[in-house]
């Protein structure tokens, strides 16, 4: 049954007197715009009333706010009624949104993909009759702006404009979650307007690109004007906000209540924790207890320094998995993604650099240029899982290298200079060059990564599929109990839990490091950077850079916030230094000269080879030089194992040379200079 609306008014009025007064005299002692009211409770209240409001909210919404001015108020306040927790009914996809949903109460849930700038919008405007003095107001609810056409004196157009009333306004384009998207759909957008107090800069930072919003708001049709000037008989929608709400969390918007603090400082206490996280991370996929390790402390990080010059040092842990193909990376990314907050999941071939940084496109609301988050950005103070990193064209991901170590994606295209934040953690797997790894050749050299961008990844976990009757007896068995009984996938923490534990470690724990932690991370880093030389070489392995260095520090970070231990000790600085051993044997190792050498990690060629190299150009160089256009490869080798080289590794710094275009074979048995 309709209710007029003197009746509206008055159940209204009823309502906020016997619900809602204290609020409404705290709204305006604080200075605010807007009271908001629980769509439950106006549901209690009068069920007629709350169904007229989702079928005509228009009316409705101005009956609460004559509702309100009822009340004794100051006259200049004109407060503005929202309403939060519509019923679920309301929700509607942006893709199934049609003229029958037009001027009605909706809930739409999206991703903000773009944000256009705060700017005033004119809401109501009063001009005057040069004839009569009569003064018209004329409410401005369109995108054009309208003037009166006459007057009741019978006087037409060139009417004095007296004053107008303004409010701040920023249009949002909303994209649809993908959680909600079936097989190949698109995901759809719609313009959202907010005014008054849903831009005020409080507000401005929850809808910023990226953010998962909620919106409460009226469905309105938008007119499109055609090339002669006159309306098209098509019309675009848009969202005209009434509430507005965050859904996804930072580490730092997560709630935790006293209850969850007892359970997290409990679980804190337990001797077994680690191993308790270990088989909580993607308990379908059996071992890797290592790699397991590596990313719980990614998840927990280390600690973000800034110093007096303004400089920073990242806190973010990068991880780097190379495994071959069927091991489960993909299925550590999609847990680590889910379990992170504010995580995202992207593939490499279907990644640019546009979509991982950031692009710059027409902002139809300003006529103008506005900025389009890409992927890093928009999981900035989160987590974003890149899978596929080798398939990854190179331009795009040298798009990564700013992002990763400076933690910003600095922007110059059409008219816009801009520095986006992307204070990311980075997870990302690829396959090795081959698919499979080549067990006669080293690691590095099958990682067919940037060297620029390996070196940006504090932790490279080379993964191998290799037979072993004990090991695959137990991953069958794992995997075969899980396909008969789904229901024997437990958790050891509840994952709400263990979200809430690494959200209150993030939030409260900045360890610092001891002095035994410091002796002990100072005493592996200068031991083994002045560890055995090996043969007599022109160049020395440099076995750990200081890169490795910081990331040691936050790796230890990492275990004490893990601890929620506010000092970093020296077991946490050992179980860092265990981890990157680990990773340094894997792939930093050179049997030949037995000590760690960083070059090989990065670039794939190590210190000795590179030595092998320039001892080989140099005998090249003085032997063109005695005017020996063609050099004889008898006297090339002669020449090298003079100088202490093998012959089968001639070959093999000759073979490098030849890949590089350094030299060619002008005939058999000789080589040339390029």
């Amino acid at each position: 049954m309709k209710i007029d609306a003197p009746k509206q008014i008055a159940l209204f009025k009823e309502l906020l007197e016997s619900n809602y007064k204290k609020e409404l005299h705290k709204t305006v002692q604080e200075g605010k715009e807007s009271i908001t009211i629980d769509f439950k409770d106006l549901a209690a209240f009068d069920l007629d009333l709350s169904e007229q409001l989702i079928e005509e909210p228009e009316e409705s919404l101005k009956a609460a706010e004559f509702a309100i001015e009822q009340f004794d108020l100051p006259k200049s306040r004109k407060l503005i009624v929202r309403f939060k927790n519509l019923p679920e009914s309301q929700k509607v996809f942006i893709r199934n949104i049609r003229s029958a949903h037009l001027n009605k109460f909706l809930i739409v849930d999206g991703i903000v993909r773009q944000a256009s700038d705060v700017r005033p919008q004119v809401t109501n405007a009063r001009f005057e009759c040069p004839s009569c003095g009569n003064i018209i107001s004329i409410l401005q609810l369109e995108q054009a702006f309208r003037e009166p056409s006459r007057c009741s004196c019978g006087r037409r157009g060139k009417f004095r404009l007296l004053s107008k009333d303004l409010v701040d306004a920023q249009r949002l384009v909303i994209e649809e979650i993908p959680e909600a998207l079936e097989g190949g759909e698109q995901p759809k957008r719609i313009s959202v307007f907010l005014k008054s107090d849903l831009v005020e800069p409080k507000m401005e930072k929850k809808t910023t690109p990226g953010s998962k919003i909620r919106v409460n708001g009226i469905v309105r049709e938008v007119p499109l004007p055609l090339k002669t000037g006159t309306n098209s008989t098509r019309y675009d929608i848009s969202l005209d906000t009434n509430h507005i709400e965050s859904l996804q969390e930072t580490y730092e918007e997560v709630i935790i209540n006293e209850e969850d603090e007892k359970e997290i400082i409990k679980l804190s206490n337990d001797p077994k924790i680690l191993s308790k996280l270990i088989s909580t991370v993607a308990p379908s996929i059996y071992g890797y207890e290592e790699v397991k390790t590596a990313l719980i402390l990614q998840l927990f990080g280390g600690v973000r320094k800034q110093r007096k010059d303004g400089t920073k040092t990242r806190g973010d842990i990068h991880v780097l998995l190379v495994g071959e193909p069927g091991i489960g990376k993909s299925e550590l990314l999609k847990f680590i993604s889910t379990i992170a907050p504010k995580g995202r999941y992207i593939s490499g071939k279907g990644a640019t650099s546009a979509g991982l940084t950031a692009t710059v496109v027409k902002d139809e609301f300003l006529r103008g240029w506005a900025l389009e988050a890409g992927a890093l950005v928009l999981a900035n103070n989160g987590l974003c899982c890149l899978d596929e990193l080798d398939k990854m064209g190179k331009e795009d991901s040298v798009a990564m290298h700013e992002a990763l170590e400076q933690q910003t994606i600095t922007i110059a295209k059409a008219n816009i200079q801009a520095t986006l934040r992307a204070q990311t953690t980075v997870l990302a797997a690829a396959n090795p060059k081959l698919g499979r790894f080549d067990p006669y050749q080293p690691i590095a050299s099958q990682i067919e990564l940037p060297s620029t961008l390996i070196n940006r990844f504090d932790l490279i976990f080379p993964i191998k599929d290799t037979p072993s009757k004990e090991k695959d007896e137990k991953i069958a068995s794992h995997m075969l109990d899980l396909q008969k009984s789904p229901e024997l996938l437990k958790y050891e923490i509840p994952l709400d839990l263990l979200r809430k534990y690494i959200a209150y470690a993030r939030q409260r724990i900045n360890p610092k490091l001891s002095e035994a932690a410091l002796n002990e991370l100072k005493n592996f880093y200068v031991g083994l950077r002045n560890s055995g030389v090996g043969p007599e070489t022109a160049q020395r392995p440099i076995p750990i850079t200081a890169r490795q260095l910081e990331a040691l520090v936050r790796l230890a970070e990492g275990a004490a916030k893990l601890k929620l231990s506010k000092t970093v000790t020296k077991e946490d600085a050992k179980m860092a230094i265990n981890i990157l051993k680990y990773c340094l044997m894997a792939v930093g190792f050179d049997y030949e000269t037995q000590t760690f050498d960083i070059d090989k990690m990065s670039t794939g060629i190590t210190s000795s080879q590179r030595s092998r190299i320039s001892i080989l150009t140099d005998i090249i160089n003085q032997l063109t030089a005695k005017g020996m256009k063609s050099i004889a490869l008898n006297d090339l080798i002669g020449e090298a194992v003079a100088r202490g080289i093998t012959e089968d590794k001639v070959e093999e710094a000759l073979d490098r040379l030849r890949r590089d275009g350094q030299i060619f074979e002008p005939k058999r048995g000789f080589i040339q200079k390029i």
